[in-house]
């Protein structure tokens, strides 16, 4: 008798639905054509600021625009780095370090063949920040506003040169700006002027819905068709600014599927050449067949955030720190066929920002029992906590297989562990709201993994009492007065080795605190088909399609 697993019924409904019949074999044979299974359910949005999370930074922002800067992502050996982007340079104000002075990229087109200048860096600023602006988005807020908290205004100075200003000095300034991309203003506007719509509010709507199905940044693809939770298709961009990404691949094709087993056949069956996060237990079938694995250390974090709220269990640190200590992160580890890595923190030791926290992360279920027991907890007398996770998404991982082993990792320490699973972009959303709005649904725990490159990104935005919801994603409302002087510390540290100090003091005591529960870092495993060539995967939660090409 055969034994039919998921992977199998999977394999078999796509092969024999074709959904992902995708054009003719002539064109196919024409074109060069990457094809793309992405984690999430529905294609990141397209307008400019992506949600999805950082899939969506990763889909449908770097590749279709830009931002002032970016990340170097052409080596697989060493950190990735802040680079120049459509801004060629940038100086903080020696007497106001809340002004910074950017010189931009001259000779810039959209993909509409308009002007890339000053007056669009102040347009995609006043589009998120100012709600007097007849293009303000506030469906795009939250994905940017709660990634820059600081910045305030933009303005012009000459068509070449704009200055910035935050709500205070902010040295992290430069790597939070990788987030906002800039869309074209004046595709924009030819939305808005075609736009029906009784006032200007309801025209600038209709208006960036229109952009969103037809977008025009300056990336290296440019958009070519867009079917919401099917497909999006991008195609090569040849007026490119940058020589060296000048695409090569003709077409990408980004499709949502966001159950890994039918990701996996999908490869397997010829359906795709790439797939996000391949089911563990694949692992050896698909190197057989000749596929690639790629994977790297990155700054990604899969944790538990816990609420700070009043009546949450987690209020007490012995608890925290007891649950940190239960979880059997080696047994994790098999279970994903050796794709994560095994935290100590939120920075592994060895980075400048470790700082040797007093608290050591480690698998020491007596010595977790040991604190549960003081906090009056014990297996015969549990302590109940609920967690709201997702099945799938960015940067999740494989969340159900992988939240159901800590589930029962903690059990034999006394935990209680229920969950409530949601679909990711809404629990994305939760994210920004906070532990004590309703969205939590009586959830004291939140698994939304992280990128960690920048300190806003690592620490700052989940342990400063200014950035409690809905200003960015403290939703656990942790944070006191000491953490908030570290950071205070490192914001006005405009010298790399006086901030990377600052920065190693409030990591470790983040780590003695212990506001998470730190079970994994990801490695980003992603298969793709050998025809894919030139494939760099940086130590980054990001990648670079532009440089790749295909055979």
């Amino acid at each position: 008798m055969t034994r039919f697993t998921p992977l199998h019924r999977a394999l078999g409904a796509i092969a024999a639905a074709g959904v992902l019949a995708l054009s003719s074999t002539a064109t196919l044979a024409q074109e060069k054509v990457l094809r793309i299974a992405m984690t999430a359910a529905d294609i990141p949005r397209t307008l400019g600021q992506p949600d999805q999370g950082f899939e969506g930074n990763r889909f449908t922002g770097i590749p279709l625009y830009d931002a002032l800067t970016g990340w170097d992502l052409s080596k697989a050996d060493a950190p990735s780095v802040l680079i120049p982007g459509l801004a060629t340079a940038w100086t903080v104000d020696a007497k106001d370090k809340t002004k910074w002075v950017f010189k931009l990229r001259p000779g810039v087109k959209f993909h509409d063949g308009s002007d890339f200048n000053a007056d669009a860096v102040v347009w995609n600023v006043r589009k998120v920040l100012d709600k007097d602006a007849p293009h303000f988005d506030a469906s795009q807020v939250g994905v940017t506003a709660s990634r820059m908290p600081t910045l305030r205004s933009a303005r012009k100075i000459d068509d070449m040169t704009v200055e910035l200003t935050t709500s205070e000095p902010d040295a992290f300034l430069p790597l939070n700006l990788t987030n906002l991309f800039m869309a074209s203003p004046a595709h924009w506007q030819k939305k808005f002027d075609a736009a029906p719509g009784a006032n200007a509010g309801d025209k600038a709507k209709a208006a960036w819905n229109a952009f969103a199905a037809d977008a025009s940044g300056t990336g290296p693809f440019r958009m070519t068709r867009f079917v919401p939770r099917e497909r999006l298709e991008v195609a090569a961009f040849k007026g490119y600014w940058d020589p060296k990404r000048v695409p090569k691949i003709d077409r990408v094709v980004m499709i949502p599927m966001p159950e890994a087993n039918a990701r996996t056949a999908a490869l397997l069956s010829g359906q795709v050449d790439w797939i996000e996060a391949p089911a563990p237990d694949a692992m050896g079938a698909i190197q057989q067949r000749g596929h690639k694995i790629y994977f790297n250390q990155q700054p990604h974090v899969w944790p538990w955030q816990l609420s700070f709220a009043e009546g949450s269990p987690w209020l007490d640190k012995r608890v925290r720190q007891a649950a940190n200590l239960c979880v059997d992160r080696a047994g994790l580890l098999k279970l994903l066929g050796g794709m994560m890595g095994v935290p100590k923190g939120t920075v592994p030791p060895g980075h400048p920002w470790w700082g040797n926290p007093k608290f050591d992360i480690r698998y020491d279920p007596a010595e977790g029992k040991k604190l549960m027991a003081e906090a009056g907890h014990t297996p015969a007398k549990p302590l109940k906590v609920k967690v709201q996770i997702s099945a799938s998404g960015s940067g999740q991982m494989q969340p159900l297989p992988m939240n159901e082993f800590v589930q029962q990792s903690l059990k034999q320490c006394g935990f209680d562990v229920q969950f409530d699973v949601i679909e990711w972009n809404t629990l994305f959303t939760n994210w920004r709201k906070g532990a004590k709005d309703p969205s939590a649904n009586g959830a004291n725990a939140i698994n939304v993994s992280f990128a960690a490159m920048d300190p806003f990104f690592a620490m700052v935005r989940f342990t400063s009492t200014k950035t409690f919801p809905p200003v960015s994603n403290n939703w656990g409302y942790f944070g006191n007065a000491e953490i908030d002087k570290l950071i205070a510390d490192a914001r006005n540290a405009f010298d790399d080795k006086a901030r990377d100090a600052a920065l190693a003091k409030l990591h470790a005591r983040i780590v003695e605190e212990a506001p998470f529960v730190w079970i994994a870092h990801d490695v980003g495993p992603r298969a793709m088909t050998a025809k894919v060539k030139n494939v760099v995967q940086p130590r980054s939660w990001f990648i670079d399609i532009a440089t790749m090409t295909m055979d």
